[in-house]
């Protein structure tokens, strides 16, 4: 079980209801943020002690740094945004932790960090082969630290999407509007989360405006109420399926919890 310090001791925090300051101090104390750090000093060192070519591993970086945004649109599409993975009670669970959850209420933070026993394995298949191709042990080393720091990067960009937060940059506005789009209009399309070329490339990206109509299964990502009665796991680990907005399921839980406390 992860050690929960400071900001972690608490039950439940929302995003939208969160400052930058909060998320800072919350994303630094989060235990697989940590871990990605610290594991990603570990692969430097690594890389430094058994390199044998600066040139070797400056590529290892790069096609790292390339590598990494065509993997998470592929997983993210296929993968995440699957109905297969629902189907099965070997997988049912995984896919509630790392997607279902985060779409069934965008703004909770405690689901919005990727999952390490899903994140880490992804991580290391992406990049250490490119690495190892280059340079052994210090092209795996250091592809694998790329890989590690820039999980922490995007992770941080996903949580200012989701904060209460205007960004002044053009670019991480268009982030942003992105990003808010997949989760409150249309799941399918707009994939990327710091990166947008692969949808351009595969025609996922899409501006609001062309899509009039609101998907029905953006926050239960196609698992509704018949879904569950063939294939009851996720919605038996849930306590039910959910219906609604995200915001008028909280609304809801309130209530019930004043009631109870009255």
């Amino acid at each position: 079980m992860a050690l929960k310090l400071g900001f972690w001791t608490q039950q439940t925090h929302y995003l939208n209801k969160m400052t930058l300051k909060q998320l800072v101090v919350a994303y630094f104390q989060y235990y697989a943020i940590q871990a990605y750090i610290a594991l990603g000093i570990a692969a430097t060192v690594v890389a430094f002690m058994y390199g044998t070519s600066l040139l070797a591993n400056a590529a290892a970086v790069a096609l790292a740094v390339v590598a990494y945004p065509l993997a998470w649109y592929l997983l993210h599409r296929y993968v995440l945004h699957s109905r297969w993975m629902f189907k099965s009670p070997l997988t049912a669970k995984s896919w509630k932790r790392i997607h279902y959850d985060h779409h069934q209420d965008p703004h909770h933070l405690e689901v919005l960090f990727g999952a390490l026993y899903t994140t880490l394995p992804t991580i290391a298949v992406v990049t250490i082969p490119i690495g190892f191709a280059l340079d052994g042990i210090g092209g795996a080393a250091a592809a694998l630290a790329t890989g590690l720091f820039t999980t922490c990067f995007y992770e941080f960009c996903h949580c200012i999407q989701h904060l209460s937060y205007k960004p002044k940059h053009p670019m991480l506005v268009e982030m942003k509007r992105r990003h808010m789009a997949h989760h409150f209009h249309d799941e399918d399309g707009n994939f990327g989360i710091t990166n947008f070329f692969w949808d351009r490339t595969f025609n996922t990206l899409y501006e609001r405006e062309d899509r009039k109509v609101k998907s029905p299964t953006v926050f239960n990502l196609g698992y509704d109420e018949a879904a569950a009665e063939k294939y009851p796991w996720v919605a038996r680990l849930s306590g039910g399926v959910a219906t609604g907005t995200p915001r008028d399921r909280r609304i809801e839980k309130n209530k019930e919890k004043n009631k109870e406390a009255a």
